[in-house]
């Protein structure tokens, strides 16, 4: 077992800022769940920007600390890897959080909470394996890694029926245009957790 405390010394730095861009990935998430429960009314995208702003900032300070700080054992490429696999969580959210308000009349009555919830439990998850890293448990990490795998996978499931039923020509051409749109866009939230979780489990396998 190994001890990333051990690795930066007394500096933990690096956990305090990886563990902030988790919480901002989450509170995306928590925005774009309350902007898609008030479809077909123009919700404020000021939580989305607000997190997407601060998760850059966590992401620049850590490139910044990567270049002044001696890292032994642990490679710099994985921390900058898992940095930035977490910054897109936040800046994928934000993308169907504008594309949900071109047109909230069209969505109206669209039930979107099978991919939310899907999503929320994935970046509970996430949030747990980067917390994790500061005492690695390398069978939970393989545990909750693999729960993020099925996560994926009952959200790739659940987009290929939604998708299904817009191609049997139930909705005018531009509002089935919008909807493939925002269902790929939350696939593509939930993919970017898993994402950010292979990198979490690579760091923990490589180092123990």
């Amino acid at each position: 077992m190994f001890s990333l405390a051990r690795l930066f010394g007394k500096e933990d730095r690096f956990f305090a800022l990886l563990e902030a861009s988790a919480e901002e990935a989450r509170h995306s998430v928590q925005a774009m769940i309350k902007l898609s429960k008030a479809v077909g009314q123009p919700g404020s995208l000021d939580e989305f920007v607000a997190s997407r702003r601060a998760d850059k900032k966590i992401t620049q300070e850590i490139s910044e600390a990567l270049t002044t700080t001696f890292v032994t054992s642990l490679e710099r490429e994985d921390i900058e890897s898992l940095s930035n696999a977490l910054y897109k969580i936040p800046k994928t959210v934000e993308k169907f959080g504008e594309r949900l308000n071109l047109a909230p009349d069209q969505v109206a009555g669209i039930d979107f909470s099978r991919q939310t919830a899907l999503i929320e439990l994935a970046v509970e998850t996430l949030v747990t394996m980067v917390r994790g890293l500061r005492r690695p448990d390398l069978e939970q990490v393989k545990s909750l890694n693999a729960r993020l795998q099925q996560l994926e996978g009952e959200a790739d499931k659940a987009v290929l029926e939604l998708l299904r039923d817009l191609y049997q020509g139930k909705h005018p051409p531009h509002k089935t245009v919008l909807l493939k749109d925002l269902y790929e866009l939350l696939e593509r939230v939930i993919d970017r957790c898993r994402d950010a979780g292979n990198v979490v489990t690579h760091i923990v396998l490589k180092n123990s």
